[in-house]
């Protein structure tokens, strides 16, 4: 097994109800033999990315994309929320369609978030309602997987991987699949929530009583996550997360040893991902990413020894190339994607 090691320069139906009624005012081939293509269509395509904190919104015209403009997100209420990113695509211009990346489980079909913790959107349709407001089509996938998009092809939009995996390291861990150049959603539309995978549990005596809110104790979110950077850094008189990536990108050993910690499970994760999918391409991104090598050279040596013999032979783990724009630019992917698909019809 050989896994090469090369890093990256760059990095509620109550709801639903009231928001609608004003919303009306598989592997393949290595990548030297990939023949994929997005079709060269002039479009002008409005990328939007919603996380807990802020909206990031940013235009791909003719296959560049704008320097996105980054407004705090409207926590106080769905019809507050579905308001502003109405604004905000509205203030973005006109476009021939609209993607949106939210950090929610997503039915893709109908744009509806089945569960959305960190914001109002649960049970909203979002597609649907977008569309309607903004007369174009609209498309809704989770924040994640959009971010895996677009680190699936390069700046001119060619593919650069045929099996991509990315794990997004931020306050949670998000993740999102791309096979042949296209979401993997799986049957629901609900893939692939990585952060929840299980990877520590103890099994000794039979499976533990599961938790009653996620993320679980024995998953990847919870041991690898920003939050478990918190614990380790406060543990060690550090302070929180941010302060930890600081303070060993610094050279202070403490912080650099709670980097190795989280690298070392987070290789866990990707050890998992590889012999799954042996793919051409994990790809780390997030928050704490900005820890570089600190973080990524654990987690490669831990994954390279759990990954069997004979996988991942040409698997490439590094740090994502777009950084904080990988969520708005995939979202803005997905919209070119789906129209040149023919997946245009306003749902609903």
């Amino acid at each position: 097994m050989t896994v090469r090691e090369t890093g990256h320069p760059k990095e509620a139906v109550s709801n639903a109800t009231a928001v609608g009624a004003a919303g009306s005012a598989a592997s393949g081939p290595r990548r030297s033999r990939l023949s994929l293509r997005v079709r060269a269509v002039a479009q002008r395509l409005i990328g939007v990315d919603v996380g807990g904190t802020k909206i990031s919104v940013a235009v791909l015209d003719d296959g560049r994309l704008s320097e996105p403009v980054i407004r705090p997100t409207r926590t106080d209420g769905a019809q507050a929320l579905v308001d502003q990113l109405v604004d905000a695509a509205q203030a973005a211009g006109p476009a021939d369609a609209v993607g949106i990346g939210v950090p929610s489980v997503i039915d893709f079909e109908t744009g509806t978030a089945r569960t959305s913790v960190n914001i109002p959107l649960r049970g909203v349709p979002l597609r649907t309602l977008m569309a309607k407001r903004l007369g174009v089509p609209a498309f809704v996938d989770n924040d994640a997987t959009v971010a895996a998009l677009a680190e699936a092809f390069d700046d001119d939009l060619h593919p650069v991987a045929q099996t991509l995996v990315m794990l997004t390291i931020g306050t949670g861990v998000g993740g999102g699949i791309v096979i042949g150049g296209r979401i993997h959603r799986g049957a629901t539309g609900a893939a692939a929530e990585l952060g929840h995978l299980i990877v520590g549990a103890e099994l000794e005596d039979g499976a533990p009583d599961p938790a009653p809110r996620p993320p679980q104790p024995s998953s990847l979110e919870h041991h690898a996550a920003g939050r478990a950077l918190d614990r380790l850094g406060v543990a060690r008189g550090i302070g929180d997360g941010l302060a930890v990536v600081d303070a060993a990108l610094a050279g202070d050993a403490a912080a650099i040893d709670c980097l190795r910690i989280l690298g070392e499970r987070l290789g866990i994760g990707i050890a998992n991902m590889v012999n799954t999918f042996d793919p051409d391409l994990v790809v780390i991104g997030g928050g704490v990413s900005r820890a570089g090598e600190l973080l990524l050279e654990p987690a490669r040596r831990v994954a390279q020894g759990f990954i069997l013999e004979g996988v991942g032979t040409q698997t490439e783990i590094r740090l994502a190339r777009y950084g904080p724009q990988a969520g708005v630019r995939g979202a803005a992917l997905l919209a070119r994607q789906e129209l040149e698909d023919g997946n245009d019809r306003k749902a609903g």
